[in-house]
């Protein structure tokens, strides 16, 4: 066994404890308790969400209650305020009730919505960990980034069964299995990392139905490792209350992605 193989198999397994501490936090996808749509709610009452909740324009009125006991920058908050959306991690979202819970208010295509995550769910106190296939070298490959001329959008199924679009900046191709395959891609606005929503024929067997990766940022020239074993379970996996978008036409790999995270040890039943 080379060294770098070594080197690799360690950095993977590195990897895998850092996503099983990341998905298990007190505010990670576990915590996710429920997404409610602001439009669902004209009345502005949310059941189990303290607070008064209406869509404005540019924003998010909500008109709290001492009894409501929410704390706004850590403060007890009462009376009226316009939230925008939440860009950071649940940790730190302006709000909180009682119990540890964070309020998380977001927006998707113009439709507002608050999200709750807390600390004591069910899928917190019940998860058992990540099932993972341990590095396989077969599956870290040379790949290349093959930007489309400008962005397209498709409109693809959510994991709510609501079709929303999808933003694709380009294609990631690679040969595997003595067969060249491309993936078509999202490119991050900050970073220029890569980021894909696929499905193999492993989904929905001994896998989860679908899975993301990141392979990271092309060099100049387009190239980067395409490395299937950080396949990545979506936050769907986690919690039922994400809005995951499945993989866009093309997006399924004829063969079986034997590599990266595959389903939930707590939940081997479910989710497939």
């Amino acid at each position: 066994m080379s060294d770098d193989a070594d080197e690799a198999r360690a950095e993977w397994r590195a990897w895998h404890e850092r996503r099983v501490a990341a998905v298990s936090a007190p505010y990670g996808p576990l915590a996710l308790t429920g997404t409610h749509w602001l439009a669902d709610y004209p009345e502005g009452r949310i059941p189990a969400v303290p607070g008064h909740w209406r869509p404005t324009g540019d924003g998010v009125e909500l008109t709290a209650a001492p009894e409501d006991s929410l704390r706004l920058d850590g403060e007890p908050f009462t009376g009226g305020t316009v939230l925008s959306a939440d860009g950071g991690p649940p940790e730190r979202a302006r709000l909180s009730a009682d119990g540890g819970a964070r309020l998380v208010v977001i927006r998707r295509e113009g439709e507002w919505a608050v999200r709750v995550f807390d600390p004591g769910s069910e899928a917190r106190r019940t998860f058992a960990g990540i099932e993972a296939t341990a590095y396989d070298p077969a599956f870290a490959v040379p790949g290349r980034f093959r930007p489309y001329d400008r962005d397209r959008t498709v409109q693809v199924e959510n994991a709510d069964g609501r079709a929303r679009g999808l933003g694709l900046g380009g294609e990631l191709a690679f040969a595997l299995g003595g067969a060249e395959h491309t993936l078509q891609v999202a490119v991050d606005e900050g970073d220029g990392g890569l980021w894909a929503v696929f499905g193999d024929a492993t989904g929905g067997r001994s896998s989860y139905r679908f899975r993301f990766l990141r392979p990271g940022t092309p060099a100049a020239d387009g190239t980067l490792t395409v490395d299937l074993n950080r396949a990545l379970l979506p936050p769907c996996a986690f919690a039922d209350h994400f809005i995951c978008p499945f993989p866009p036409p093309g997006n399924t790999l004829p063969f079986e992605v034997a590599a990266g995270e595959r389903r939930l040890k707590a939940a081997l039943a479910t989710g497939i």
